[in-house]
């Protein structure tokens, strides 16, 4: 990978970046890391998750600190709205997956 790709990537990981007002806990949703991390399908980047989090126990670290399930809503095109899954992903989350 060249210099200006991991740049791109990075500066694109960083303007993901949110924060929990009441912890000021720094994390990224992992829908918004999907398409970046080049994964078309929610299933697919879902296996890549699980393996991450497998790996987060294999390193001794407890999973739930660094991968919290979340709901999302969504508004689909004729104006309804749908629940789907989501993780809140720490850096460290992010950096198994990637």
């Amino acid at each position: 990978m060249n210099k200006n790709t991991i740049q791109k990537l990075q500066s694109q990981f960083d303007t993901l970046a949110q924060h929990m007002p009441e912890t000021d806990m720094e994390f990224r949703f992992a829908r918004d890391l999907q398409e970046p991390l080049g994964y078309a399908r929610w299933e697919n980047f879902l296996t890549a998750i699980k393996r991450a989090i497998s790996s987060c126990e294999t390193t001794g670290y407890m999973p739930s600190d660094h991968f919290r399930g979340v709901t999302k809503l969504i508004t689909n095109g004729k104006g309804g709205q749908r629940e789907i899954e989501d993780f809140m992903l720490t850096r460290y989350a992010c950096y198994l997956i990637a």
